[in-house]
């Protein structure tokens, strides 16, 4: 079965991110993005306790579980499809949390260089 989920940031097939908890703009545990998700849910990143705050302090509540959304709210340490624009904010605040550039979507290509995601990869 042919694998349409897209390429990585490094060019190669686009890995999962987290299945636990269930992320994605489908909540497939893919970092892709589709007709009706404005905020480009392109990066995989595992999160801090430092981005979640500075997330909170934009209006954006990750931690937080919303049941209603079937959103158990994250802790450091998960992994999560974030707005390319949010990381990029982050980043320029000294804030970014470090990502899986194989399961970073390529479209996040349009938004930051390569460089700065392998700056913040994850090794291991």
């Amino acid at each position: 079965m042919p694998d349409n989920r897209g390429k990585n940031v490094l060019g190669g097939a686009l890995a999962d991110c987290s299945h636990d908890p269930m992320t994605g703009f489908f909540r497939d545990g893919c970092c892709r993005t589709g007709p009706g998700d404005v905020g480009l849910h392109l990066v995989c990143a595992r999160m801090t306790a430092e981005f979640l705050e500075f997330s909170k302090s934009r209006g954006n509540d990750l931690s937080t579980p919303r049941p209603e959304f079937a959103f158990p709210g994250l802790q450091p340490g998960d992994r999560w499809c974030l707005c390319v624009q949010r990381w990029q904010e982050a980043l320029q605040a000294g804030a970014a949390p470090l990502v899986d550039l194989e399961a970073t979507h390529v479209s996040a290509l349009e938004f930051v260089t390569l460089e700065e995601l392998q700056s913040h990869a994850l090794h291991g």
